[in-house]
């Protein structure tokens, strides 16, 4: 008692703490007392127990509690401040009181939640009780829904939210536990009282049993609606009247309840979860829903149609997807999808509601006009859509659309507008139906009723009288003044009959009633369907004729997944009762012949069985009882197989038309297996499971049936069971499929002895990877090694496919799981695979030994622990998200002082994250953001583990969880440069990749601006990457306004950082992108793609690009939409900023601009599509000098190698990420070489306007293209040389000189190169090696080049020696290194090699050297064989000791000037859009090559040394005073025609030339009116037939600014709604007016060179197919019009050129997978034409250049891919193309392959052998017997043509530079074998030049012969020269007299004089070579010049041709 004496002296307050249970007791009753007796609510002495109140309810001692659980309710009930302690008392209730054996503490903790509940505490009591769901005592769950049913009961549905509750619900049902289960039915009852049939659809999928339970116990709950019987505290009001209430009873309560029934009503909508579609769309879905096969299109709208039976969407960027069904409902003609698409537009509109409004306007007109329909359930279709979609907008936003059909001519548009009309305004109220929306309604009903069609009169009569009952006659009255009295009738009638939404029933529509309907929402008429969403209930209470069959079909629509829930259970029959059923459906015939011993009688019997089941209705059918009768004896013993086919081919008619239960197909499921086997009946049997399968569900048919096989002995019947398996999965789906099951009987049959089981299972594993991608490996890491290895090259196979869409069993997989609406995900493919794996819980294998190991102090038993982890998480695979305590230990270890476990930790969070999956959300906080804290770790290798674990838990996370909160600015802020590096690096590859992200991302930018300055180059350089990906999402504004708090110098620093980031801010991506599904394939693009691009729309029109997009690269679908984005940023900052919109839009070409000022909506299916916009190359500051330091330190590995290893590939692309744009990266280090040729293209059309980023990064550009002179493809390396050509012109340009460490990177493997088999090559090596020298010392090249002289190709060798023989030629002995002793002594060893060519090129070196030195090269050679030296003497006395200069010229221009400059580009097949650039150079090529009167490059002058060189006339003064009769005496010059062209160019430009160039460059102005104008100056020009030669030379030019022109109308102009298109087709008229004027004259059309001509007729052809030109006014005119010019173009332009432009326009189109079939059906019509017109203009073709283009069409489309197309017609052209060629040429075609390396691998000459071969067999059989005469005079022909063939073709050789001696010497050997042939005919028309050169060159072919001693041949024109002048029919304009000279003959002639006088060439002439070819032409064309007198010399003829052009003398010379 001292004890109790000692308490009982306390305070209440100590008492109530006290250890001792009785004192606490005693301290709870004084406390109940004290609170009973304080009446002041507010009372101070309230706020003394606010602490203790939880301590009251959760006290240890049972008797206690229950005193401490009354006083808490006092104090509730009583106190003010009670609201305070609600959370933390409610829990300690849950937790410590519904756990009491005691009823009485049950029932006070019940009410305390409740008094929280009356004090205003309903949210967080409601809270607490559901967390307590979660618990695992089934005592507390079931208190908790207890309290929840009693708390819905009392207080009513508006107290409690329900949406919680239901959405817990579910879950409750699934509970092991019986009273649990009970409950929660008790709780879903009560809930059903207050929301009615809002609760069927989120308790659709609970188990069937149960549910069926609900539906008995909801239909005996009272009609009446339930009421709120206990209130709020600040309810009293409502207390008090419901307290009368019960005291007066009547009529008086009833007549409220109306009001609060209604308001009580919950939406259904509000309570389900919503859903996120676009994710889940199938990736091909864009390309799918436009293919031209319905079927394809079907599928992609099934997919739409699975998707959109969620009956809540979550909100989205749905615009793509409406516009495709948008589009299949406006154009498609199959009637059955534009249903579907409809199906798909309602269910979007119902399931996004209001959010999808801002789409409503886009389709409700497409929808209106789509009712000239006719068909019932395409009509049903359109209605259930248009009202559907009215649902989520207003009247007043759709009525213009609407008005738009009313005057329709179609009677069904106009009768469905207003039936549709009279439907919404039941919706409508008064207010949203304002007089100004109804008047224009009004007035178009009031033209329908008089109407001559009945249904149109009737609906407008409908419409009017649902418009008179929703807002009252007295509105509508005043507009219906001049309808007759009759009508009016009609409408008051069809008023009255109206029942409106809301209301109870019909009326005249008073006040009243239309108050009551304006209150109601649209989702109150719900509760009218049972089973559906509220979408459909308008459309199901429509009244009228057009609608009686909706009611019935709209709400079947929506329920059937309800009955489809119900499982068909069948008791087992006996064998008497099934014979009986039998007895009653078959006939008696077939029952008596079913056991028959006659196997005919049998199937006879079974013929019978068949036509009675097929006759058979579903409800009459007993599958049963006809089931056991199969299997009747024999039954499955059936010996024959006819009968045994019939029988398993009954079963499937059995489960398919029957309610076929799993009783019954337990009966035949054994037969059917012993079956599957079998040769002749295994199909029947398979299709017999298949058709159980959708009977019973496959997931349980599959079970049985396997299980079965496998109790089997038989092997065939195991295999064939897999198989059927692995087949009805992609047909099913993989919904309900138990997985762990599965796995163990396909690991039995992977053990099987018999190989075919084996391959069966691991066929079968194929198809469960689909589903289920990289973790079903992990269920079979313990096989043996060999199985293991063919289970993943089967996995291989099925990588980067998806699972197909199921086309099977959907009701089969609610019938199983009752979850209809998660399979109906994983159906269509969309579900997270991991979801679907068998997790294991591993929480009770986490012991606490295992983590007090993983925390000790002994760093030994700390890694033990770690291993014990790993080694439990490995063996579960897949684990639950409950893993104990594992989490706080772990975190302990990330910062253990020991790296090693650091890293093991970090290994072991990777694991976690790939074995729990999606669950690990719930770990990221306190597991996951530490690992972000070693990224700032200074060891390389913890720093790459924490990345690699990020990205595994980011895989399975997403980002959302990683940027919630303020972790990762926290992260930024710490100063460390390696966590900063490494995490912007991070976020800037992740960004990008996100569609939304949490607001917290803000709070990242101010560190985000800290790194911008950060000390570190590196930090910097991450920041400023990261910056456009930061700026996507937050918007530019935002930044900028970030920046305020900055001081002011790192404001404006960071400004004008954040203004270059906003040029290349990539865009965001329509949909997530998700890693296990996304490849960069993209991609990307990918793909684009590929997708097409985004495009700009308005709200009620769609216009659509066509196809055919002549001016963007195939890889960049998602550059327009940048670029959309780009002009909208820029249109907003007003007119000022045009310039700079001009320059964006010239820094990036071959990119799309969009509409300015419209939103651009992404696509999706570019999947991995990257925006391609902006710089490709990036500029570092000093980022070559760090590398060459870097290498030169040995940091990272030399560039040195004899074939590249992996580890130099992955140091090069880590080396270039930093220095390109990383779409760029991804296409040059991709495995496809189309994307490498791709890359190379965009850098082409980069280098020039990015030179300075290039030269910044010229090093890895070089060392990437060293790669691809590995590789094997001919199209990449050619295309890298190209580049390389450009950018070394670019380099020599910029006066930029190669470094050491640059050229030692690159020169070796470029001469690996020179001695390639191919000759294009190597003529493309050796121009690059000679442009080489301009950036390059030439000595420093020199050692590279005797390097490549060590060589084992002899090629190589060869080359290599040629090359340094031009070196010495041109620099002298200088060149030579170390010295020219050694480097000539290395040199003459190859005298004696044993190839000829690497011989003679040796000697041709010495030679050089030798005309370099003299004699002295014998002292420096050294000593060689008696035969060597012999051969050196006779090569120098042959060489006639040619001067330097002589020399070097003859051999470098030759190399420097090909004879055809354009045929590197025509050899090469065209992989891509060919860039502007490249055309240029084309154009200059072509112009050197085809322009008649051009002046040859070696003779053009450059007039600006000249003037400004005074000292010319000191430095040649007595040119003048040699004997010039011996030069001079055969040269006749004649007379030039030259007309003079009006002086109108002349006031801008002294020289023609210039001014031509001038207006043509203002052709492709953007500029409509300034383009306009200078197409009228050429106009003029060219209309005059005098003039018109001024235009000869610039054609190429023309045409090239011309289509430039073509393209901008058609990206910007077009699109462009300020301009006015009137202006655009008078600037097309301008255009194409041009353009056939000049195609009309064909001796300028002859100029244009093939590649301009293909993208010529790319643009033209594109033009045509644009439907936008269609719109305007004449726009089929002008069509027509471009259809004339492109038949023009055909006809006029060198024939082969065109040829070859078709071909190569042809087979990039079929590249090309966004291009239009249209656009190649266009392409391959102009070349069908060409075929046709063959026989006229095959003489005039070039057929070597046009069977080396076929050669190259068919390299990339061989035979087999060509048949693959989808369309033969390609195939087919070109067939037609080499029969027609064989046809007209025979034989002879096969000469013509001289330009194709390796012609006999080539397809083309196989093809062209049969072809040949078989016209000379049909020849001969053709030919008829002629008389002997005739015979032979045909034989004389064919010799003489044989004869003039050969002649002709070595004329051809001598006439080419390369083969001039070839052709010389075959000339002589001809002359020598036929000494009377007669040369006359083919040298009557050259020059007396020529022929003089021939007969020279024949006579010293004669003298070498016959050993008569060496002509001189100082006066022999060096054989380089004779390219430019040598005759040719496209070249040279001959006279007939053959007096017609040359000025090249002049040129010549100067060069000897001046080497007579020992002047240099070299030095005077290529200065004379750069810009003067125009003016000069110019000049000589158009001006009137002297004739020169013979004995002038060069320099007074061209002084007076330049006096007579009034310009300036080029030299004073004999002035």
């Amino acid at each position: 008692m001292g004890d109790d004496s000692e308490w009982m002296k306390l305070p209440m307050d100590q008492k109530c703490e006290h250890k001792i249970w009785k004192a606490r007791l005693n301290g709870y009753e004084e406390a109940l007392k004290l609170f009973q007796r304080i009446k002041d609510e507010k009372s101070p002495e309230w706020g003394k127990y606010l602490g203790l109140i939880k301590k009251f309810v959760t006290d240890s001692n049972a008797i206690a509690q229950l005193k401490g659980l009354e006083a808490a309710l006092a104090f509730i009930e009583n106190a003010h401040v009670a609201g305070k302690t609600t959370g933390e008392v409610v829990s300690g209730v849950v937790g410590k009181v519904f756990n009491q054996p005691k009823a009485r503490a049950k029932e006070l903790g019940t009410d305390i939640c409740l008094m929280y509940i009356e004090i205003e505490k309903a949210e967080v009591v409601q809270d607490e009780l559901i967390k307590g769901l979660d618990n695992k005592n089934p005592k507390i769950v079931v208190a908790c829904i207890e309290t929840l049913k009693k708390a819905l009961c009392e207080f009513g549905s508006k107290i409690i939210t329900l949406k919680p509750v239901v959405k817990v619900l579910p879950k409750q049902f699934e509970s092991r536990e019986k009273v649990v289960r009970d409950e929660a039915r008790l709780l879903a009852v009560e809930i059903y009282r207050w929301i009615r049939d809002a609760l069927r659809t989120p308790l659709q999928n609970i188990n069937s049993v149960q549910l069926k339970e609900l539906e008995e116990e909801w239909v005996k709950l009272p009609t009446a609606a339930p009421k709120q019987t206990r209130f709020l505290r600040s309810q009293q009001d409502l207390k008090a009247k419901f307290e009368q209430q019960q005291t007066d009873g009547g009529d008086e309560a009833d007549g409220d309840d109306d009001d609060e029934a209604e308001a009580a009503q919950v939406d259904p909508y509000e309570l389900l979860e919503a859903v996120e579609i676009l994710s889940k769309l199938p990736k091909d879905f864009y390309e799918k829903i436009e293919a031209k096969k319905w079927q394809e299109r079907k599928e992609a709208l099934e997919a739409v149609e699975a998707l959109i039976k969620n009956p809540k969407l979550e909100s989205g960027d749905y615009g793509d997807l409406v516009r495709a069904l948008k589009k299949v409902i406006g154009k498609d003609a199959n009637v059955m999808l534009v249903a579907m698409a409809a199906k798909c537009l309602a269910g979007l509109a119902a399931g996004l509601r209001k959010k999808f409004g801002t789409y409503a306007g886009l389709v409700v007109s497409t929808i209106l006009e789509k009712f000239k329909e006719k068909k019932p359930q395409v009509v049903l279709a359109l209605q259930e859509a248009i009202d559907a979609v009215f649902l989520t907008t207003t009247l007043q936003n759709i009525s213009e659309d609407v008005l738009s059909v009313m005057d329709n001519k179609n009677p069904s548009i106009k009768q469905q507008a207003s039936l549709f009309l009279a439907r919404s305004f039941r919706h409508c109220t008064p207010s949203t139906m304002p007089k100004s929306v109804l008047k224009p309604f009004c007035a178009a009903f009031l033209k329908q009723v008089n109407d001559s069609a009945p249904e149109v009169r009737d609906a407008a009569f409908e419409a009017l009288g649902t418009a008179m009952k929703v807002v009252g006659e007295k509105a509508v009255n005043p507009f219906l003044t001049d309808v007759d009295k009759l009508k009016l009738d009609k409408i008051k009638e069809c008023a009255d009959k109206l029942e409106l939404v809301g209301t109870k029933g019909g009326g005249s529509g008073g006040e009243k009633k239309e108050k009551s309907a304006a209150k109601a929402p649209p989702p109150v008429e719900a509760p009218a369907k049972p089973s559906g969403p509220p979408k459909k209930a308008p459309s199901a209470k429509a009244a009228g004729p057009p609608k009686k069959g909706k009611p019935a079909s709209a709400p079947s629509a929506k329920s059937k997944k309800a009955p489809d829930t119900k499982e068909i259970v069948e008791t087992e029959l006996s064998p008497e009762v099934c014979e009986e059923k039998a007895a009653a459906v078959l006939p008696a015939s077939c029952m008596q012949l079913l056991d028959s011993a006659n196997w005919k009688e049998r199937l006879a019997s079974m013929e019978e069985f068949q036509k009675a089941v097929e006759q058979m209705d579903k409800s009459e059918m007993p599958c049963q009882a006809l089931v056991k009768m199969l299997a009747k004896k024999p039954g499955w013993k059936e010996t024959n197989f006819q009968v045994m086919q019939m029988k398993l081919h009954i079963v499937g008619l059995i489960a398919q038309k029957g309610s076929f239960s799993k009783t019954s197909a337990l009966v035949v499921l054994d037969g059917l297996v012993d079956k599957i086997g079998d040769v002749k009946c295994g199909s029947n049997a398979k299709e017999a499971l298949t058709a159980i399968g959708v009977a019973c569900s496959l997931p349980w048919t599959a079970e049985q049936v396997v299980s079965m096989a496998f109790a089997q002995k038989n092997p065939k019947n195991q295999a064939e069971t897999l198989n059927w398996l692995a087949n009805a999965m992609k047909e099913f789906g993989f919904a309900g499929i138990n997985v762990k099951a599965f796995i163990n009987n396909v690991k039995t049959a992977l053990g099987a002895t018999n190989p075919a089981v084996r391959t069966s299972a691991i066929t079968l594993l194929g198809v469960m990877y689909l589903y289920m991608g990289a973790p079903l490996r992990m269920f079979f890491e313990d096989e043996k090694p060999a199985l293991l290895s063919q289970i993943d090259a089967e996995f291989e196979k099925m990588q980067g496919q998806s699972p197909p869409a199921p086309i099977r069993g959907k009701k089969a997989g609610a019938d199983e799981e009752g979850d209809a609406a998660e399979e109906e995900e994983v159906d269509s493919g969309a579900r997270d695979s991991m979801d679907v794996l068998p997790r294991t819980d591993i929480s009770d294998k986490i012991t606490l030994d295992m983590v007090s190991k993983i925390s000790d102090k002994n760093w030994k038993i700390r890694k033990e622990g770690l291993d014990e982890v790993a080694a439990v998480i490995s063996e579960a695979k897949f684990i639950q998200a409950n893993i104990g305590e594992l989490p706080m230990a772990l975190k302990g270890r990330l910062s253990d002082s020991n790296k090693l476990l650091v890293q093991q930790a970090l290994n072991i969070l990777q694991q976690i994250a790939t074995a729990m999956g999606p669950s690990l959300k719930q770990h990221v906080k306190n597991m996951g953001i530490p690992v972000i804290t070693f990224l700032g770790d200074s060891k390389a290798n913890v720093r790459a583990a924490a990345l690699s674990t990020l990205n595994a838990w980011v895989e399975q996370t997403g980002m959302k969880e990683w940027l919630e909160g303020e972790d990762l600015s926290e992260e930024l802020k710490k100063e460390n440069p390696f966590l900063r590096q490494e995490l912007l690096g991070w976020l800037a590859e992740k960004l990008p990749t996100l569609r939304t992200v949490p607001t917290d991302l803000m709070l990242c930018v101010p560190p985000l601006y800290t790194c911008l300055e950060d000390r570190s180059g590196d930090v910097r350089k991450k920041a400023q990457d990261a910056l456009p990906s930061f700026m996507m999402h937050l918007g530019y504004e935002k930044m900028i306004k970030a920046t305020g708090k900055l001081k002011p110098a790192s404001k404006d620093q960071v400004v004008g950082i954040l203004e270059k980031a906003r040029a290349v801010m990539p865009a965001k991506p329509a949909v997530p992108v998700k890693a296990a599904a996304s490849k960069p394939a993209s991609s990307a693009p990918a793909a684009k793609p590929a997708s097409a691009p985004a495009r700009n729309q308005s709200p009620s029109e769609d216009f659509s690009e066509p196809e055919p997009k002549p001016d963007t690269k195939k890889a960049k679908p998602a550059g327009p939409a940048a670029k959309k984005r780009e002009s909208m940023e820029l249109k907003v900052k007003g007119e000022k900023d045009n310039a700079k919109q001009n320059r964006l839009s010239r820094g990036m070409p071959n990119s799309k601009k969009g509409v300015v000022g419209k939103k651009p909506p992404v696509k999706a299916g570019a999947k991995d599509e990257e925006d391609k916009s902006g710089p490709i190359f990036i500029l570092v500051p000093n980022g070559k000098e760090q590398r060459i330091k870097e290498e030169k330190t040995l940091k990272i590995l030399k560039w040195n190698f004899t074939t590249p290893r992996d580890e130099y590939v992955e140091q090069l692309k880590a080396q270039m990420s930093t220095c390109l744009a990383k779409w760029l990266q991804d296409e040059l280090f991709h495995f496809d070489f189309q994307r490498h040729v791709k890359a190379i293209g965009a850098m082409i059309e980069h280098m020039e306007p990015e030179c300075e980023a290039v030269i910044g990064c010229l090093d890895l550009i070089l060392k990437w293209f060293t790669l691809r002179f590995f590789d094997t493809n001919t199209s990449v390396l050619m295309k890298a040389l190209e580049f390389l050509k450009l950018l070394f012109i670019m380099l020599s340009r910029k006066n930029y000189q190669l470094n050491d460490y640059e050229a030692s990177s690159f020169i070796p493997y470029l001469i690996l190169k020179v001695g390639e088999s191919k000759d294009v090559v190597r003529k493309d090596v050796r121009a690059i090696l000679t442009m080489l020298c301009k950036v390059y010392a030439a000595s420093k090249v020199f050692p590279f080049l005797m390097e490549g002289t060590k060589s084992k190709n002899s090629k190589q060798r060869s080359e290599c020696l040629e090359e340094l023989g031009c070196l010495i030629e041109n620099f002298g002995m200088n060149v030579c290194q170390p010295t020219p002793a050694k480097a000539l002594k290395e040199i003459a060893v190859h005298i004696g090699d044993r190839d000829t060519t690497v011989r003679n090129a040796a000697l041709n070196t010495v030679v050089a050297a030798y005309n370099a030195c003299g004699d002295q090269v014998f002292k420096l050679i050294g000593k060689l064989s008696e035969k060597e030296m012999s051969m050196l003497e006779e090569r120098i006395k042959r060489s006639a000791k040619k001067t330097p200069a002589a020399s070097a010229k003859q051999e470098r221009p030759q190399r420097e000037h090909p004879a055809n400059p354009n045929a590197t580009f025509l050899r090469k097949p065209a992989q891509e859009e060919v860039p502007n650039k490249l055309n240029q150079a084309r154009a200059q090529n072509a112009h050197l090559e085809q322009s008649a009167p051009s002046i040859p490059k070696e003779f053009q002058l450059d007039l600006d040394v000249f003037e400004n060189n005074h000292t010319c006339a000191r430095e040649i003064p007595d040119l003048v005073q040699h004997k010039l009769d011996e030069v001079l005496e055969p040269v006749m010059i004649p007379d030039r025609k030259i007309r003079s062209v009006s002086p109108h160019f002349d006031d801008i430009h002294n020289s023609t030339a210039s001014t031509i160039n001038f207006v043509i460059s203002q052709v492709a102005s953007g500029d409509i009116n300034t383009s306009i104008q200078a197409l009228a100056q050429i106009d003029e020009v060219l209309r005059q037939a005098d003039k018109a030669e001024a235009m000869s030379g610039h054609i190429d030019q023309f045409l090239i600014a011309t289509f430039m022109q073509l393209r901008l109308i058609y990206n910007t102009h077009m699109a462009d709604d300020r301009l006015d298109k009137k202006d655009i087709f008078k600037l097309y008229s301008c255009i194409i007016g041009n353009m056939l004027s000049l195609f009309s004259m064909e001796s300028l059309a002859r100029e244009a060179s093939m590649g301009v001509l293909k993208d010529l007729m790319h643009g033209l052809i594109t033009l045509m197919l644009d439907s936008r030109v269609e719109d305007i006014e004449d726009g089929q005119q002008l069509i027509r019009s471009v259809n004339l010019l492109v038949v023009r173009v055909l006809e006029k332009s060198d024939q082969t050129n065109i040829l070859s432009a078709l071909l190569v326009l042809l087979q990039d189109s079929l590249i090309s997978t966004a291009g239009s079939p249209l656009f190649s059906e266009l392409v391959m019509k102009c070349l069908w034409r060409m075929i046709r017109f063959l026989p006229q203009t095959i003489n005039s073709i070039n057929l070597d250049r046009i069977l080396l283009d076929v050669h190259n069409f068919m390299k990339v489309f061989p035979k087999e891919k060509l048949k693959q197309l989808k369309s033969d017609v390609p195939h087919r052209t070109l067939k037609t193309l080499l029969h027609t060629l064989c046809r007209l040429t025979g034989a002879k075609i096969l000469d013509h392959m001289s330009m194709i390396e390796n012609r006999n691998e080539s397809e083309l000459e196989a093809h062209l052998r049969r072809v040949v071969k078989h016209s000379a067999n049909l020849s001969g059989l053709k030919s008829d017997k002629s008389s002997e005469k005739g015979a032979l005079r045909s034989d004389d022909k064919v010799i003489m043509a044989k004869v003039s063939d050969i002649l002709s073709e070595i004329f051809k050789k001598i006439g080419s530079k390369e083969n001039t001696k070839e052709g010389l010497t075959e000339l002589y050997e001809y002359k020598q074998k036929y000494s009377d042939a007669d040369l006359e005919p083919f040298l009557r028309n050259t020059s007396q030049f020529f022929q003089s050169y021939v007969e020279r060159g024949l006579r010293m072919i004669e003298s070498e012969r016959e050993g008569k001693g060496r002509i001189q041949t100082s006066t022999v024109i060096p054989q380089h020269s004779t390219d430019s002048y040598l005759p040719s029919s496209s070249t040279v304009p001959i006279s007939s007299n053959g007096d017609d000279m040359n000025a090249a003959a002049y040129y010549e002639r100067l060069k000897i004089l001046r080497q007579r006088r020992g002047l240099e060439n070299s030095t005077y002439f290529t200065k004379l070579q750069v810009h003067t070819n125009s003016y000069i032409v110019g000049m000589i064309i158009i001006n009137p010049t002297p004739k020169p007198n013979p004995q002038w010399g060069i320099c007074r003829w061209f002084e007076n041709v330049q006096m007579s052009t009034n310009s300036p003398p080029i030299c004073q010379s004999e002035k």
